[in-house]
């Protein structure tokens, strides 16, 4: 039997520890090598400790292999554990006021030297550390980051175990549905040129295991979708995926409420109390011109379309004309302090963002500074500032443009001051609902409507008979759960009728043949006795992400990809021999 076997974890070693014998197990962090003495700072996932290699205490022999040590060799110490000498004590190491006094040493694996210092790695270029990602997990922060995302996961199971949930696995290898972003695609050798698709989320087969008689189900699920990614977005992701029968909204709301404010608790100490607050998608389009909305701070959205809809400024009246809006928010204070150059510059993020341009104005004691104020009568200036409530000192931004685009950029521009104005606290944990979406939402691009959150969403009762007349003005049985500005996750009560199914998909602009061919199997199924059922799927990366203090997914996940959609650990995605292509009947078209 091996003498190396671990007692304790490094970061486990204590002064109620002193006097016993441990053996420890781990990486060399640091060397140093002081008067004849060898300090060693040992590392392992649980943190760091001290050793100390004394040729006294162990011995010619042994000193010579602690000699030979590098850092991230894998070592195995035993010894005795002491408190640090006075004055030599280390109140920035949770370990700090004891040290292992070593008495065996055993090099496990030698180490070449890494292409990084571990507890630097952040210091390096990403796609050093996306290569060698095995050596980046070794840092604190990573190791720390991992164990958040499993301890989070973890109580998400207990809180819906013990609510009679029922964990339950669903395919991966699926049908291709062209609906919402891009399927990866897989290839069938036993069928040739026939494909399966990697599932973007678990959504028909959850459903029909409510049919199936499952009321009560939930799956840490991966799920695939090919798009263009940014810091929260990876082509693999994994949602805690939910769904229950026999509930209406508020029941689904309730209890995934519950649930969250139980792992924010458990995991992090942070204490909130119900119930949450709910505001309309329209609401939070108004005021905060998004919907997912950052409510730490101020600076809302004002409407001042009634007050200038007749200005001789002709881009207030000429947009109003066209049914658009003129919104504003006010930077209190900034009118003051702001330099020419700073709104100038806050002028070129609204028209890199989408806007036509940016007006401003800067309020005085006795007079405004605007490149506009000529063409504004004193009643339309006195009906922005009262909208905006404006006084002495602060300066009023105004977008002038169709609705949405006015909300999007203002509601961007909104979050871009309150970092710099230094208004937002990163230690606030503030979740909102925002219900009441509209079922579906225009596409200019492709001139047709699409579903707000997916085809399976069912409208309010009251709007079914609009997905005929004026699909655009049917409301949704949907809701979406957001954390400081966030989407943490969204679900819908689902359509469990095929009559309704099939109206969804003619507003979405779906021949029957076309739904049929699709999702054929899903819509039969409605009609052997669907009970009523809804969900939800939270982001468990983009969870993590929040409540780590971390700016990119990529930090939650332990083996990311590149915003290109890169493994450069394993060099992935990479050719395929011919023969594989053979066998699989494909030709590769460069």
């Amino acid at each position: 039997m091996v003498d190396w076997k671990r007692t304790h974890y490094c970061g486990t070693i204590n002064e109620e520890l002193a006097g016993r014998d441990v053996t420890l197990n781990g990486w060399v962090n640091r060397r140093r090598d002081l008067g004849g003495m060898i300090f060693v700072d040992l590392r392992d996932r649980s943190g760091l400790v001290q050793v100390v290699l004394n040729p006294e205490t162990l011995g010619a022999e042994q000193f010579a292999v602690a000699e030979k040590l590098r850092n991230e060799y894998v070592v195995s110490v035993s010894g005795v554990v002491n408190l640090r000498p006075q004055g030599q004590e280390n109140p920035n190491m949770e370990t700090g006021y004891v040290e292992v006094n070593v008495t065996k040493l055993t090099i496990l694996a030698e180490a070449k030297t890494p292409p990084f210092q571990i507890d630097k790695a952040d210091q390096v270029d990403e796609s050093i550390r996306l290569k060698y990602r095995y050596l980046h997990l070794r840092s604190s922060e990573l190791q720390k980051t991992i164990a958040l995302r499993h301890e989070m996961v973890a109580e998400v199971r207990s809180f819906l175990n013990d609510r009679g949930f029922l964990e339950i696995e669903t395919p991966l290898l699926i049908r291709s549905t062209p609906e919402g972003a891009r399927d990866y695609i897989v290839p069938s050798r036993i069928h040739p040129g026939e494909f399966y698709a990697l599932p973007q989320s678990p959504q028909m087969f959850k459903q029909l295991l409510m049919i199936g008689g499952f009321d009560r189900y939930y799956q840490i699920a991966r799920c695939f979708r090919d798009e263009d990614l940014r810091a929260d977005r990876q082509p693999e992701f994994t949602q805690i995926d939910i769904e229950m029968s026999f509930v209406d909204r508020d029941d689904i709301i309730e209890i995934m409420e519950e649930m969250i404010l139980h792992v924010l608790e458990r995991v992090k100490g942070i204490k909130i109390d119900g119930p949450l607050t709910r505001m309309g998608y329209q609401e939070a389009m108004d005021r905060f011109g998004s919907d997912r909305p950052d409510t730490r701070f101020g600076l809302e959205l004002r409407d001042v379309t009634p007050g200038v809809q007749n200005s001789e400024f002709r881009v207030f009246a000429d947009t109003v004309n066209k049914g658009g809006v003129v919104k504003g928010i006010n930077a209190e204070g900034c009118g003051a302090t702001f330099t020419r150059r700073e709104i100038d510059e806050l002028v070129e993020k609204a028209t890199e963002m989408g806007a036509k341009g940016l007006i401003w104005i800067a309020l005085e004691e006795d007079n405004v500074r605007s490149p506009i104020a000529k063409f504004l009568s004193k009643d339309e200036l006195d009906y922005i500032i009262e909208a905006l409530e404006g006084k002495p000192g602060d300066l009023l931004l105004l977008a002038a443009d169709k609705y949405d685009v006015v909300s999007d950029v203002l509601g961007r521009l909104r979050l871009v001051l309150g970092r710099k104005l230094d208004l937002i606290d990163d230690e606030l944990y503030h979740l909102l609902w925002v219900v009441d979406w509209p079922l579906l939402v225009y596409d200019e691009e492709s001139k047709r409507f699409v579903a707000a959150h997916h085809p399976f969403t069912a409208p309010v009762d009251s709007d079914i008979e609009l997905l005929e007349t004026d699909p655009g003005k049917a409301r949704a049985k949907a809701y979406d759960l957001v954390l400081n500005g966030v989407e943490l996750g969204g679900g819908s009560i689902r359509i469990t009728s095929r009559t309704v199914q099939e109206k969804m998909f003619k507003a979405l602009g779906f021949t029957m043949e076309e739904a049929y061919r699709q999702f054929g199997y899903f819509m039969e199924a409605f009609e052997y006795g669907a009970p009523p059922h809804g969900g939800i799927a939270f982001g468990l990366d983009r969870f993590v992400m929040l409540l780590a203090g971390r700016s990119s997914i990529r930090d939650v996940i332990a083996f990311p990809k590149t915003v290109s959609a890169r493994d450069l650990m394993v060099e992935a995605p990479a050719p395929v021999s011919s023969e594989q292509l053979e066998e699989l009947k494909l030709k590769v078209n460069n």
